[in-house]
C-alpha cells in the first residue's frame, strides 16, 4: 500500500498530542493539592475521570469502530478534547480539572483504539506488527517527556495560576493535529463489523471466555497498575520525598517519560532479535531489583527538608528512580502484540477495546492505591506496594507464552 507512510505518520502525531494531555495527570493533580485545597486522596479521583470514560466509551464503541470509521473516530476525539482544554483554561478549578480529563478519556478511547486496529491492518507480520506497536507506544513516551518541560514553562511564583496558559498552546496543537487529520487522505477498508451494535458487542463479550485473552487482559491489568502508579505519583514523590521545587519535581519527573521513551524504542529493535518472554521477564526483574535498591535509601524522607531547585542538587538517588521506566516501557506494547498478532484481524478492534477497558481499571485502581497509601503510610512505602504487581505480572506472561504455543498466529 503505497500510502502507508502517511498514515503511520497521522497515527504518531494524534498519539503525541493525547501523550501530552493524558499524561499531566500526575502534574494536574501536584497543581490541585497546592493551588484547590485538595489532599492527596481527594486528587487521585482525578485518575478515574481520565480512566473510567476510556473503559465506558472503549467497551460501547470498540466493535463498531469500523463502521464509523478510523479517520472519524481521530476527527471527533479531537474536536472533544479540544474543547476540554479551553474549559480548563476558563474554569481554572478542581470541576473544570475533572471535566478536562473526562474530555481527554473519552476522546483518548476513540484515538487508541483508531491506532491499535490500524497497526494491525498496516502490519504484514507479528515481528512488523511488534516492531510499529513499540515504536509509536515509544513516540508516546516522547509526547510524554515534553509535557514534563511543556508545563514548568508557565510556572511562576508570583503568579501561581499563570501555568494554566498551558492549555492554550495544547489547543494549538489539537487544532494543527486536526487540520492534518483532515487533510490526509486515509482510506482503509476495514474489517467487516456485526450486524448492528448489539452483535459488535456479544462479539467482544464472547472475547473475554478465550483463554489467552483472559490470561492477558489480567497481564494488562497488573502492568497499567504500575506504570501509572509511578507516572501519576512521581511529581508529588519528588516534592515530598526528595524536597524538589515544583518545577524540578515536574522537571525530574521527565526522565521517567524518557526513560519509558527509551525502553519502548529499544522493544521495538529487540524484539526483532529476541523473544518478547525473555524481555518482558527480564525487564520485570530488573525493574524489581532498582526499587529494592533505592526505596530503602529514602526511609524516613517524608518529611520535606530544605527545597532543591536545582539539577546539581539532585542526589543519585533521584536520578536512579526514573530510570525503571527503561526496565517496565517493554512490557505493555510487547505484550499487546504478541496477544494482538495471535488472534484474527477482523478480532483486532473489539480487543483494542478489552484492552483499553482493561488498562483504564488498572491504571485507576493503581493511582489510587498509590495516591491512599502515600497519605496514610508514606510515599516511599507506597511505591514498595508496585512490586506485587509486578510479581503477578511475571506469572501471567509465563501462562500466555503457554497459551501462545498451542495457537497458530493470525497476523498475516
Amino acid at each position: 500500500m503505497q500510502s502507508r507512510w502517511k498514515i503511520k505518520l497521522s497515527l504518531y502525531l494524534n498519539y503525541f498530542v493525547f501523550a501530552v494531555l493524558l499524561n499531566s495527570v500526575g502534574i494536574v493533580i501536584a497543581r490541585a493539592i497546592k493551588l484547590y485545597g485538595v489532599d492527596e486522596k481527594q486528587a487521585s479521583i482525578l485518575e478515574a475521570f481520565k480512566d473510567l470514560p476510556i473503559a465506558i466509551v472503549s467497551f460501547f464503541v470498540a466493535s463498531f469502530l469500523p463502521r464509523l470509521g478510523y479517520k472519524r473516530a481521530m476527527q471527533i476525539a479531537l474536536m472533544i478534547v479540544l474543547v476540554g482544554c479551553m474549559g480548563m483554561y476558563f474554569g481554572n478549578s478542581f470541576l473544570a480539572a475533572k471535566m478536562m480529563f473526562m474530555s481527554v478519556g473519552v476522546s483518548f478511547a476513540l484515538i487508541k483504539l483508531s491506532v491499535y486496529s490500524l497497526v494491525g491492518i498496516v502490519s504484514d507480520n507479528p515481528k512488523e506488527h511488534s516492531s510499529l506497536l513499540s515504536s509509536i507506544e515509544g513516540f508516546f513516551m516522547v509526547g510524554i517527556a515534553s509535557a514534563y518541560f511543556l508545563f514548568p514553562i508557565f510556572y511562576s511564583e508570583t503568579q501561581p495560576h499563570n501555568w494554566l496558559k498551558v492549555y492554550l498552546v495544547l489547543s494549538a496543537l489539537v487544532l494543527i493535529s486536526l487540520l492534518f487529520l483532515s487533510m490526509s487522505n486515509i482510506r482503509i477498508e476495514a474489517p467487516t463489523a456485526g450486524a448492528n451494535w448489539r452483535d459488535d458487542i456479544k462479539n467482544s463479550l464472547k472475547l473475554i471466555w478465550n483463554t489467552l485473552v483472559l490470561v492477558f487482559l489480567f497481564s494488562a491489568f497488573f502492568f497499567v497498575m504500575i506504570e501509572q502508579g509511578i507516572m501519576t505519583w512521581l511529581p508529588r514523590f519528588n516534592e515530598k520525598i526528595f524536597s524538589f521545587s515544583d518545577k524540578l519535581s515536574v522537571q525530574m519527573a521527565s526522565l521517567l517519560a524518557l526513560s519509558l521513551a527509551l525502553g519502548r524504542f529499544l522493544a521495538g529493535w529487540l524484539s526483532k532479535h529476541i523473544s518478547w518472554v525473555i524481555i518482558v521477564i527480564t525487564c520485570s526483574i530488573c525493574a524489581i531489583a532498582l526499587l529494592l535498591l533505592i526505596l530503602p535509601r529514602l526511609q524516613g524522607g517524608d518529611e520535606a527538608g530544605v527545597v532543591l531547585s536545582s539539577f546539581t542538587e539532585v542526589p543519585l538517588s533521584g536520578f536512579m528512580l526514573p530510570l525503571i521506566g527503561v526496565f517496565i516501557a517493554p512490557i505493555y506494547p510487547l505484550l499487546n502484540s504478541a496477544v494482538l498478532s495471535h488472534l484474527p484481524k477482523s478480532l483486532h478492534a473489539p480487543m483494542s477495546g478489552l484492552i483499553i477497558i482493561f488498562s483504564a481499571l488498572g491504571g485507576t485502581l493503581g493511582s489510587r492505591i498509590v495516591g491512599t497509601l502515600f497519605k496514610s503510610i508514606g510515599g516511599v512505602n507506597a511505591f514498595y506496594f508496585l512490586i506485587v504487581p509486578v510479581v503477578l505480572l511475571i506469572v501471567s506472561v509465563l501462562l500466555i507464552q503457554a497459551i501462545i504455543r498451542k495457537q497458530p498466529a493470525h497476523a498475516s
